[in-house]
């Protein structure tokens, strides 16, 4: 009896210590696998938890970016080639004053096939890691659920890969949320005594605004001023004559006068307007003749809305030139300004004009349909990504009045991209008054346009 019952004790022995060393790897394999679910955020939202247990590729399988672009270019094709044959007809009808309801064609169909035509247009690919394979995505932007907060707030790419005018390869949209990505700056703008002066830091504040952290934080320390600082020229003076270079701080420019400024000097150190601190050039501007069909002048576009231009917006980049002409037309122009590189906004305001120290990410600061007159050059060209032009626009639209004027003047792109462009401005169904396309190069072209705001009334 004794000797039998070893063996079975023995077995069993086994069996418990193999029922031991099986639960601990239970235990083991279980806390692993709620480990990755924390870390991956699991509870957050579904699609976090996609992301980080599945590669781009796991997710997205088979997926044929190319075919998709082709694709929607195929679309975009038959939903042109139809929008023009419709609008077509909505013509032939008016002019032979057909039985057909043209309103209802124009708001049922011819719109919406437009709106669709823009959205394809602005269709948004995911980007590739190719390291590790995974979605690039900025942080920040899965933090909100509304799709079209996600689409603003995307960092808008410039369209042929170089630096911007604001010396950046991409676009933020402000609404606070990227602060987060610059801590460390906006510390130590916000690090100071109160009461005190405030360092010479201003280039630290455009810093954050051109990155989308803006409006940066009130600040409780007084601004420097030139230690020199003289009162400006009167108003008949001040409009062409340089300004005093004393009335400048300019600790943080390459040059320490105006006259540093002149085209003629290659380390001046900015590269846009040339010639724009030169007031026998900018005087020029927009009032002689010009051999160019896209070189609009103040009296035409003056003569086209006889005594209705009052007040608008320069939104460029410059001294103020545009502003110093419309006001010898009685006309009050504001302005926008960004230094870069050169004390753009003092220039202005010692002119007697006023500056609007605004970026290119922002909603500007205007009621809506207040401005007579809204006007762009020099700033904007064919680096802009569509999507971000599209919001410009849109704000743009929003200020403007109804039977406003938008001059675009001299955007330039390469010819390749013009259809895209001319569409975009073209998307809001404004009444054209001037329509002319030069060449600027062999690959670029220059576009101005002298458009009308419809009364869309309710």
């Amino acid at each position: 009896m004794g000797r039998s019952c070893f063996p079975k004790c023995k077995l069993a022995k086994l069996m418990g210590w193999l029922q031991i060393i099986l639960g601990g790897l239970v235990i083991l394999v279980s806390i692993l696998s709620l480990t990755k679910f924390y870390s991956a955020g699991f509870f957050l939202r579904n699609e976090d938890i996609c992301q980080h247990f599945y590669t781009v590729k796991d997710v997205y399988g088979d997926f044929d970016a190319k075919a998709l672009s082709d694709r929607v270019g195929e679309v975009l094709n038959s939903l042109e080639a139809l929008q023009a044959k419709l609008e077509s007809k909505v013509q032939e009808l008016e002019k032979n004053k057909g039985t057909l309801d043209k309103k209802l064609l124009e708001e049922e169909i011819v719109r919406p096939l437009h709106s669709a035509n823009v959205a394809l247009r602005q269709i948004r690919l995911p980007k590739i890691e190719e390291k590790n394979n995974t979605l690039k995505e900025d942080p920040l932007i899965n933090f909100f659920i509304t799709e079209e907060i996600r689409k603003y707030i995307t960092p808008k790419e410039n369209r042929v890969g170089n630096f911007n005018v604001y010396g950046t390869d991409k676009v933020y949209n402000t609404i606070g949320h990227a602060c987060v990505l610059y801590k460390k700056e906006l510390e130590e703008y916000m690090d100071y005594d109160i009461g005190s002066y405030c360092d010479d830091d201003w280039n630290l504040a455009q810093k954050l605004m051109l990155n989308g952290c803006d409006p940066v934080p009130r600040r409780r320390c007084l601004t420097r001023a030139s230690k020199v600082y003289q009162k400006p020229y009167p108003i008949n003076e001040s409009l062409w004559r340089l300004p005093d270079h004393r009335n400048v701080r300019w600790g943080n420019y390459q040059c320490r006068n105006f006259e540093c400024l002149s085209s003629k000097n290659p380390k001046r150190g900015y590269s846009k307007c040339t010639g724009c601190f030169e007031m026998e050039k900018e005087k020029l501007k927009w009032v002689s003749n010009s051999s160019l069909a896209v070189d609009f002048l103040i009296r035409d576009v003056l003569a086209i809305k006889p005594g209705e231009i009052r007040i608008g917006l320069d939104y460029g980049i410059g001294t103020g030139t545009f502003a110093a002409r419309m006001r010898e037309q009685n006309v009050t122009i504001v302005s926008t300004a960004i230094n870069l590189g050169a004390p753009f906004n003092e220039m202005i305001a010692l002119r007697g004009l006023i500056p609007l120290y605004v970026t290119l990410n922002q909603r500007l600061p205007f009621f809506d349909n207040t401005m007579d007159l809204i006007h762009t050059t020099g700033f904007m060209d064919g680096w802009i990504d569509l999507l971000l032009l599209d919001y410009i626009l849109y704000d743009w639209d929003r200020i403007l009045r109804p039977g406003g004027l938008l001059w675009i003047d001299n955007f330039f792109c390469n010819k390749k991209d013009l259809d895209d462009y001319m569409y975009m401005f073209l998307q809001l169904r404004y009444k054209k008054h001037k329509w002319a396309i030069s060449p600027k190069s062999k690959d670029e072209v220059y576009l101005s346009a002298l458009l009308e705001k419809p009364p869309r009334a309710i």
